[in-house]
């Protein structure tokens, strides 16, 4: 995705420099003492120098949970958040130039929190969030001299801007959703004839789970197992779940704030516990 960033840069300074005619060359080199000899025109260059992770944009939650509507759970990782850090430098026969050509650079970024969806690539349109901009940061760069001493070359003024982008390198999961569970409860070995516990059988439990399904937004929902008095939470994308019931056949009443409270009969265990509000 750098080369979609890079084609992004050069589309954004064409445009607010402006560049007509091709009067300056946009290039995404090593600035190396070599590629600076062989420079003949303006040239204003992008050196990515650095590229880390974002921790302060890491997601605590290692997976986020998508419920769709044919009763499937959509599981993916959140995408991972990186720091491209580019360095600008302004190239030309005359000082004066340089210098012209590095504020108006230093005036179009500074305007940007943002890169403009405009100028993205195809494949920067889906990014989660806008992508922001950093510019001239006092603890960016910090070891300039020693990036120049590697590159060998002049140290000349450069501007650091960061630019941070979403990659997924995770491919979403989707699976139907556990709807039924059954826990078997007894001894693992059978006893021996004459002593405790013998005789005994195994006790089953299940657990269901379902979905709250509306045409109109609701709010504090939950259920009520009626036979037991048992109030059970529903969560705000309408999913819920029933634990420890034998089977058998049950009645549960759904209430939601603003509509009438609903029963339904279900049997456990069963195919589906999905109702309509």
């Amino acid at each position: 995705m750098i080369d979609d960033l890079d084609q992004a840069l050069r589309k954004l300074f064409i445009r607010e420099l402006p560049i007509k005619n091709g009067e300056v060359d946009i290039t995404f080199d090593q600035p190396r003492r070599e590629w600076s000899s062989r420079l003949s025109r303006p040239t204003l260059n992008f050196y990515v120098y650095d590229l880390h992770e974002n921790n302060k944009l890491r997601r605590s939650k290692q997976w986020q949970v998508e419920y769709n509507d044919d009763g499937t759970a959509t599981q993916r990782r959140p995408p991972v958040r990186m720091d491209i850090h580019y360095m600008i430098t302004a190239w030309a026969a005359d000082p004066g130039d340089e210098h012209r050509l590095l504020a108006r650079t230093l005036l179009v970024l500074l305007q940007l929190p943002f890169l403009p969806d405009d100028v993205l690539p195809e494949r920067l349109q889906n990014q989660p969030a806008p992508i922001p901009l950093e510019i001239a940061q006092a603890d960016a760069l910090v070891n300039a001299t020693d990036i120049w001493s590697v590159l060998d070359n002049e140290m000349r003024p450069a501007v650091a801007c960061t630019i941070t982008l979403a990659l997924d390198p995770y491919a979403p999961v989707t699976e139907p959703l556990v709807r039924t569970r059954e826990l078997l409860t007894g001894q693992v070995a059978p006893p021996q004839f004459g002593q405790p516990g013998a005789g005994a059988g195994h006790d089953s439990f299940w657990a269901v789970g379902g979905t709250l399904h509306s045409e109109q937004p609701f709010e504090n929902a939950y259920l009520t197992l009626v036979e037991r008095g048992l109030r059970v939470a529903v969560q705000p994308e309408g999913t819920f779940t029933i634990g420890q019931l034998r089977a058998g056949d049950y009645t549960v009443e759904i209430t939601a704030e603003g509509l009438e409270p609903r029963r339904h009969k279900i049997s456990v265990p069963s195919e589906s516990y999905d109702f309509e509000m």
